[in-house]
Parts: structure tokens; C-alpha cells; sequence
């Protein structure tokens, strides 16, 4: 079994050597441990420090493209080089790097497709009260929109098997952390967390330069992410929501109506007729959105096996090893079973030499 892990970098350079000696160099039932650095338009000297620490790949980017976009730069690289399992990172040396036999641990043993690494977040010092909150409250919302049970949703130190790796798609390129989690909760695909230690800060998060930014950026990704995976539930509350306003203006408009009020209320009858058209117009909505997702649920199924067989072919691999299936052939083991049997019954009807 192959291991790569691999750690985005974004002028790393003073803190990649430290993170790189802190990783494994050996890990039960891993057979080979390989290192990827992803160079996402760097300007300082992160390429040379790769090079001289002797990492096994390094996936440069020309330009700054974004967290996201190198992590799928990423993913695709360990699964053309042969990976079985990837594990994510950061150059920061923010996550203790002897954890990473804990997250891959539940992938070895066929547990998980998905484990993520849980941050102390109460216990990190280096976080402000209002920080933690919103981790908190962000993770509260990521578990709602994907059916998971995550509690540490912005983790970026997190393990992939193949067949999840050869699943995903980012579409935001802003993070990976929280769209990954919404699309293998919508994939049903096993994920878990354990709980992992942090090392103390090197440097401040690049990430976001603002606490509402943070947010902002969150909030969005969040929400693209439910409409994409979830448009008929989303738009399906939406509407309830804006009829059954619409329907109350309307009741209170016929209650006025009928106390021979009716003449001055007639805004709240306008009012009622435009949310019950905008609650109509919103489930329509939600009912396309359905069947856009099911056309991409089908697009999906077919990138998937797209890439397992590009992926598999380029690095040798079993293309039945990595589906998370096992074939029983019952006519192969029922006609192996007679034959074993005729065979004891032949030999019993041969005459032991001795007897004879």
C-alpha cells in the first residue's frame, strides 16, 4: 500500500523544512511513503527548499491559483503516481505530524474513505475566542447541509482513499475543506474524524485577511455547495416559506375584507400575491435544479470512471482492486463444490491396494 502525502505551499519557504522533517518516514501496514509539495505560484525560495530536503514530487503552478485549486492539482498527481491513500497537509507545521498514522489508520483497516483530522479548537491558544466560535458555528453548518458528523469542519489535515480521491471535485476555489465534506456526505461516503494535536503558530493564516472575510467566504461556499448537492430541498423550503408569508397577508387581507375593511388593505393583498408567485416560482426552481442534479449525478458517475481508468491504467493498478464492492461468483463456487465432491466419491469407490 502506497502513501503520499502532500502539503500545499504558498512562499513557505521559512517554515516547509520544519514541517517536512516532522513527517513520517514509516507507518504500519503503509509499504512506501512518498512527499509531494504543490507550489502554488511561490515567489520566495519554497521550489529550492523542496528540492534540497529531497521531496519525491513538487507540482509547480506559474501563477497563485488558490487552495483549492492546487489541492486538486494535488489529488490528481497522487492518483496518476499510484497512491492508495492521501493525506493532506499544511507547510506551517500547524498539525503535530505524528497524527498522520492516526488519520490514516481508519482507511488501512477499510473504516473510512474520509478521515479528518479534530482540532483541540477550545484548547488552541493562538485562536481568539471569536474564532473559535465561528469554527464552531461553521461546523455546525457544514454537518447540517451534508448529513455528516464532523466537528471540525475547516480541518485541513485530512486522509483520502482512491476511490474518494477519484470522487472529488472542487468547484470553489477558495478552500477544499468544507465542499469535500458537503459532496462525500451527498456521495454517502464514509467519513470520520479523530482527534489530533496542533503545534504552536509559526506564522499568521494566509487564508483570509479578515474575520468577515472569513465568513463571508464560508458562508458562500457553504451555501453554492447546498444549492449544487441540495436544490429541491433548498428551494423547496424557500418557497414554503415565502407562500406560507404570502398565505398570512392573504388571510389577514380577507379577515379586513370581510369587516368591510377591505379598501385599506389593499398593499397587503399586493403583498401576498407577490410572495405566494415568488414561493410558486421557487419551487419550480428547486424542481429544475433536481433534475440538473441528477443529469450531474449521471456526468459524475462518468468523470469517475473516466479517471479510475486513466488513473489505474497509468500506475498499474487493479481497475476491481479499489471499488468498494466483492463478487461472489455462487455458479463457480457451487460447480467447484460438486467437482470436490465427485472427486471424494471416486476416490472412495477405488480399492485400497492393501485391501486387495
Amino acid at each position: 500500500m502506497k502513501l503520499i502525502i502532500q502539503v500545499p505551499c504558498y512562499n513557505e519557504a521559512e517554515t516547509l523544512t520544519i514541517a517536512l522533517n516532522a513527517l513520517p518516514k514509516h507507518i504500519d501496514g503503509i509499504d512506501e511513503i512518498e512527499y509531494l509539495v504543490i507550489d502554488d505560484g511561490s515567489k520566495d525560495d519554497t521550489e529550492r527548499v523542496a528540492r534540497e530536503w529531497g521531496v519525491n514530487y513538487i507540482v509547480k503552478q506559474r501563477r497563485n491559483k488558490g487552495l483549492a485549486k492546487g489541492f486538486m492539482k494535488g489529488l490528481d498527481f497522487c492518483l496518476k503516481n499510484g497512491a492508495d491513500i492521501i493525506v493532506n497537509t499544511d507547510a506551517d507545521n500547524q498539525y503535530v505530524a505524528e497524527d498522520i498514522e492516526k488519520i490514516v489508520r481508519p482507511i488501512i483497516e477499510k473504516k473510512a474513505h474520509i478521515v479528518i483530522g479534530e482540532r483541540p479548537i477550545d484548547e488552541t491558544e493562538h485562536f481568539s475566542p471569536l474564532k473559535k466560535k465561528l469554527q464552531h458555528f461553521g461546523s455546525w453548518v457544514v454537518r447540517k447541509a451534508s448529513g455528516t458528523d464532523i466537528p471540525d469542519a475547516p480541518s485541513g489535515f485530512r486522509a483520502f482513499s482512491r476511490q474518494a480521491a477519484l470522487k472529488m471535485y472542487v468547484i470553489n476555489e477558495y478552500t477544499y475543506t468544507l465542499e469535500t465534506i458537503v459532496q462525500a456526505g451527498q456521495e454517502k461516503m464514509t467519513i470520520m474524524s479523530v482527534p489530533i494535536r496542533t503545534n504552536p503558530e509559526l506564522r499568521e493564516s494566509r487564508l483570509f485577511k479578515s474575520m468577515g472575510g472569513y465568513v463571508r467566504r464560508s458562508m458562500m461556499t457553504i451555501i453554492r455547495a447546498t444549492l449544487v448537492y441540495k436544490p429541491l430541498k433548498f428551494f423547496m423550503t424557500l418557497g414554503l416559506i415565502l407562500g406560507g408569508i404570502g398565505a398570512a397577508f392573504y388571510i389577514r387581507y380577507l379577515v379586513f375584507y370581510f369587516m368591510g375593511l377591505g379598501a385599506g388593505h389593499t398593499q397587503g393583498l399586493i403583498f401576498a400575491s407577490m410572495m405566494i408567485i415568488l414561493g410558486f416560482i421557487s419551487i419550480i426552481g428547486g424542481l429544475l435544479g433536481d433534475l440538473f442534479f441528477a443529469n450531474r449525478k449521471l456526468l459524475q458517475d462518468i468523470r469517475y470512471r473516466n479517471r479510475k481508468a486513466e488513473f489505474d491504467a497509468a500506475c498499474g493498478k487493479d481497475p476491481v482492486e479499489y471499488e468498494d464492492i466483492e463478487i461472489i461468483d455462487v455458479n463457480r463456487d457451487k460447480a467447484t463444490q460438486d467437482k470436490e465432491t465427485q472427486d471424494k466419491e471416486t476416490h472412495k469407490d477405488i480399492p485400497d491396494e492393501k485391501e486387495s
